[in-house]
């Protein structure tokens, strides 16, 4: 056991806190209760689930950390289905173990089951019938069956319309043939899919009556349910190992002609009747119901990746000491450098800013859901595109504050013993699966170009984009207010300055004698980044009205801190984008000197407290998994300790010395 005795330094930061740590804890989850709720599940999983083992798990082989990641996740679910029965819980015990906090302390390298909760019963519940939901969601929710879900394949994977994998419905035996008429059609990366699942959730070409409807959703069973052997004409296996996540257990899959009822193709939105008639769906859009939840969730799950990661880091540049700047005085440390508190406050601010993002974007998919239940899709594209660049943009956040919580702890960050290495490979795999990031924001571009032709034609635009209205004449025109209110109104005249530009290159190209195809790809990179600025305008935007509520209901001295906290992520991102902002805005280079004195003030600033806004976190020792970042400080000790470990510490010789060194040195070989 670990001696509780507290670094110093680290004490001395949280004896200076000026704000209540837990008011700000209780803030993050939701209320005290919600803490309180947290924390119970956290002791009572830890307790049972969490053991350390004389070797860490980064030295066991492929195969063994897939066995090792089966046996937890049955504990752990085993576990959690008991809590729901005893408590008659809601879902938070199932969602703290499949994202990146609690249930990362039990499977720090993925989970083989996570998609069947994550996906293939949502799935199900969005695109099944009520009867399918009755006879699936039973079966799925108490595991008598293991799905995942199969979308992409080897050849093709955002551009969902391009897949190859086939269902052709057979009216003779009312069943759909599932075949995949070539290797490039081979399901390839859902997690589960290689040895866990037995069923699965299959993205097909639908072909009935000679005729193809485009892609629709199938169960398909894989194996069989006793013995686990794949059925007929399934060809199902691992696609091997990977940068991260290597206990998920990602595989492929192919068709050889199998056949399934015709009930098993989820008909809540599009059917086949028994004779092969197909009924078209109120929308093509519904299909894709399933991605948006799980981008919408993922936004979330990035807050929690980021929050471990500035966590380690904070604190390790709080007990971190180094240089001598000024002579004969002791080294200081390195959170006292004002380039260290660059690298590590503005991700401290973007975890308040992704989570109240997240929240804002999930109360939207709730209200657009529940309008989509009684055909109303009115507002179905706008959370489309908002979706697809929050996810975009909070995923390659996400990726480089990580990787500058590493670079912020040195050499020792490169330490997979840091959890930070380890976590990258997690985050970093977020920018492609669910949606690769550049085509989801050209995904994106496809709203706002028609958002601004609509605005051209006088029509009213919805909530995330009537700015465009507002802006869209005479960008330049507005004298720059150097406040947060100005700045975020200035990203809104960026975003659609850009919108506006890539219009009209697109028309331009277009009346020069492109085709609208050739006119949009020559126009791509400007399409881009009109859709991240307009994703930074929501989210600058969100955040600050958001606080500006939230901080009528605290503390003077938390509601001072979380103010600071958005002045120094508004500022951070305005100097960031000086280029923009110099080009679709009237700011002058006075404004951008004060700008970068408001920046560098506030993070002196928020300096006092930065190891009370990554303790407010309260993520527990054991979920953060780090020799860095551990509450007591002990990052020297913890060190040590896990090289220890290496079994090549086993032994003070290492065998290949007299297979190989002595006889190299001797000459012999």
């Amino acid at each position: 056991m670990y001696v509780t005795k507290v670094n110093t330094d680290l004490q001395r930061e949280r004896d200076n806190c000026t704000f209540n740590i837990t008011e700000l804890t209780n803030i993050l989850d939701g209320g005290a209760q919600k803490t309180a709720e947290r924390k119970l599940r956290e002791d009572t999983v830890l307790k049972q689930l969490y053991n350390t083992t004389d070797v860490p798990a980064i030295y066991l082989s492929h195969k063994e950390k897939y066995e090792a990641a089966v046996k937890k996740a049955c504990a752990m679910f085993q576990m959690i289905r008991k809590l729901q029965e005893e408590e008659n819980a809601g879902m938070e015990n199932y969602q703290a173990l499949l994202g990146g906090s609690l249930g990362s302390a039990i499977l720090g390298d993925g989970n083989p089951i996570t998609l069947h909760y994550v996906m293939f019963i949502p799935t199900v519940m969005g695109q099944g019938t009520v009867e399918q939901q009755a006879y699936w969601i039973g079966r799925a929710f108490n595991l008598s069956i293991i799905g995942t879900y199969a979308q992409t394949e080897l050849g093709h994977g955002t551009f969902i319309r391009g897949l190859e994998t086939t269902a052709t419905y057979d009216p003779s035996t009312k069943e759909f043939v599932l075949n995949s008429p070539t290797l490039t059609s081979y399901k390839w990366w859902p997690g589960g899919l290689a040895h866990t699942a037995n069923y699965c959730i299959v993205m097909a070409q639908l072909y009935t009556q000679g005729k193809c409807h485009g892609i629709h959703p199938f169960i398909v069973q894989l194996r069989d349910e006793e013995t686990h052997m794949p059925l007929p004409g399934i060809k199902v296996g691992e696609i091997g190992a990977k940068l991260g996540m290597n206990g998920t257990n990602n595989g492929f899959l192919g068709f050889e002609h199998v056949r399934i009822p015709r009930d098993f193709m989820l008909m809540k939105n599009s059917k086949v009747l028994e004779d092969g008639t197909y009924v078209n769906a109120p929308s093509s859009k519904l299909t894709y119901g399933t991605m948006m939840f799980v981008r919408v969730m993922l936004v979330n799950d990035m807050c929690n990746y980021i929050a471990k990661a500035v966590t380690i880091a904070t604190r390790y540049s709080a007990i971190r000491r180094q240089s001598q700047p000024k002579p004969n005085e002791p080294e200081p440390q390195i959170l006292d450098y004002l380039t260290q508190q660059h690298k590590l406050l503005v991700g401290i601010a973007s975890v308040h800013a992704f989570k109240t993002n997240a929240d804002w974007i999930w109360n939207m998919y709730n209200n657009v859901t529940s309008e989509m239940e009684s055909g109303d899709m009115e507002r179905l594209p706008e959370l489309h595109a908002l979706s697809c660049c929050l996810k975009a943009i909070v995923t390659a956040d996400a990726a480089e504050c990580v990787e500058r919580c590493r670079l912020a702890c040195g050499g020792h960050g490169y330490m997979l013993a840091s959890n930070l290495p380890v976590m990258y490979g997690l985050v970093t795999a977020a920018c492609t699966y669910e949606g690769e990031n550049t085509v989801l924001l050209l995904q994106t571009a496809r709203y706002l170009v028609k958002s601004w032709q609509q605005a051209s034609s006088g029509n009213t635009l919805t909530p995330t984009v009537s700015y465009i209205s507002r802006v869209g004449n005479g960008r330049r025109s507005p004298p720059w207010d150097n406040t947060i209110e100005g700045i975020v109104e200035g990203f809104f005249n960026v975003s659609a300055g850009k919108i506006g530009l890539c219009v009209a290159q697109i028309e331009k190209r277009q009346k020069s004698g492109m085709s609208y195809e050739d006119a949009w790809n020559m126009t791509s990179v400007q399409l881009i980044s009109a859709s991240e600025a307009h994703c930074r305008a929501i989210i600058l935007s969100t955040y600050y009205k958001e606080t500006q509520e939230l901080v009528k209901t605290v503390s003077a001295e938390l509601k001072t801190v979380l103010l600071q906290l958005v002045d120094l992520y508004v500022v951070y991102w305005a100097l960031a984008r000086l280029g923009d902002l110099l080009r679709f805005t009237s700011i002058s280079e006075r404004d951008i000197e004060q700008l970068q004195n408001w920046y560098e003030n506030t993070m002196s600033k928020l300096r006092t407290n930065a190891v009370g806004l990554v303790d407010a976190f309260d993520i527990r020792d054991e979920i953060l998994n780090s020799t860095l970042g551990s509450y007591d400080g002990r990052a020297y000790e913890r060190l040590m300790e896990e090289a220890m470990k290496s079994p090549l510490n086993a032994q003070p010789v290492n065998e290949s010395f007299h297979k190989y060194l002595k006889p190299l040195m001797q000459g012999k070989l």
